[in-house]
């Protein structure tokens, strides 16, 4: 038996043809201590709930009254922050005593009705039988994530859906390629739209679902700038292998920078002060807390941390030994899949530390003779160290 509200969203969904649905989180509760405020709602299907884009770099709101289950009407605001950092749709101002908006409710439904772009009805399902019934009802009995219902048609996006929709219209316009920098900010951006559980990943698991993610964008990318050059008849034989020679150090140079780029992203959201390819001795991949810190000899040494940034350093990691000489010892960074024992032993031999992705670190010998480190327990040493 289903409560009374439960049978009056369905009714409205229904008869109006569009809904949004979502699972009420933590952070949309406001239990997490964060800065942020509001119930976030998705981006697919923007189009139901106000008139504000995602277009990144803007900020846009929307005036909407809200009905609640309990009779209140809140004159509430959509909001679109595009800016800095920040990629996200909330629905915010409910006034003082708002009752749903509460440690109690994460793990509610909340299901947001429109009658138009200025007036919602809401309501706050508690109960697995209403829970289940509405999904049921809207054809959205099995998912995980936020559920669009648009135009009477449940509107569901799978992971790869949504970041294929994304990879389009990005590459779309290109008739160039962008920047690493922009590539490696685009698959951020489009990991956290699309993957239901990004916010909960760890800085391991975030790390290489960027790399993934750039890596097939890039390859999306790369097909459509490049399909002229290769399509086009070649002059001789010179030609073609020049051609060929720009594809392949285009693809070397993208991997190691791209991956740079991405372990910048995890300091500056751990907030480790550091400073990216100082002009320093032998130019490290990165200096920790920074460059003025090094090139001070009162700074103590035991503060410093110097990290190579290798997708691969099987062999290259020696390169790293004369890299910022003031710190005996080094740190790499690597997506290599695997190292021997020997090399191990060697590395730490040399005083290197590996620091390792923890999905990676399966592949790599289980009697490893040398210290190997998660992204995590990384930021918890060097947490300590500069404390």
């Amino acid at each position: 038996m289903v409560s009374p509200d439960c049978e009056r969203a369905i009714d409205l969904a229904l008869s109006r043809g569009n809904a949004l649905l979502k699972f009420i989180s933590p952070n949309d509760a406001g239990v997490t201590n964060n800065h942020q405020y509001g119930f976030l709602l998705p981006k697919a299907g923007w189009e139901i709930f106000t008139t504000c884009p995602p277009t990144k770099g803007t900020f846009c709101e929307t005036a909407v009254a809200v009905t609640w289950p309990n009779g209140q009407v809140t004159d509430s605001r959509v909001k679109w922050y595009g800016r800095k950092t920040r990629n996200e749709y909330r629905l915010t101002r409910f006034g003082r005593d708002f009752p749903y908006r509460t440690a109690d409710n994460v793990g509610d439904l909340l299901v947001l009705i429109p009658e138009s772009l200025e007036r919602f009805d809401a309501f706050v399902l508690d109960l697995d039988d209403d829970i289940e019934e509405l999904q049921v009802a809207l054809g959205l009995e099995a998912f995980d994530r936020d559920g669009v219902y648009r135009e009477g048609v449940a509107d569901l996006e799978t992971e790869d859906e949504c970041l294929n929709r994304n990879f389009q219209r990005f590459t779309a316009p290109l008739s160039a390629f962008p920047t690493g920098e922009v590539f490696s900010r685009a698959a951020r951006e489009f990991v956290q739209e699309c993957v239901t559980k990004a916010a909960a990943m760890t800085r391991d698991e975030a790390l290489v679902r960027w790399m993934t993610t750039e890596y097939q964008l890039f390859r999306m990318a790369e097909r459509q700038i490049c399909q002229p050059d290769i399509a086009r008849p070649f002059r001789n034989v010179d030609d073609f292998l020049e051609t060929a020679a720009r594809i392949m150090n285009r693809r070397k140079a993208r991997a190691g920078r791209s991956l740079e780029n991405h372990v910048e992203e995890v300091l500056a959201s751990a907030g480790i002060p550091h400073d990216m390819r100082p002009d320093l001795d032998g130019r490290p991949d990165v200096v920790i807390p920074g460059r003025a810190e090094y090139l001070d000899h009162n700074f103590p040494v035991e503060k410093l941390v110097v990290v190579g940034v290798k997708t691969t350093c099987k062999d290259r990691w020696r390169q790293v030994l004369n890299e910022g000489k003031r710190v005996p010892t080094k740190h790499i960074l690597t997506t290599q899949p695997g190292i021997s024992t020997n090399q191990l032993a060697e590395m730490n031999e040399a005083g290197v530390t590996l620091i390792v992705p923890a999905k990676l670190q399966k592949e790599y010998p289980p009697d490893r003779p040398i210290t190997m480190l998660t992204i995590e327990e990384f930021i918890k040493d060097v947490r300590r160290r500069i404390s």
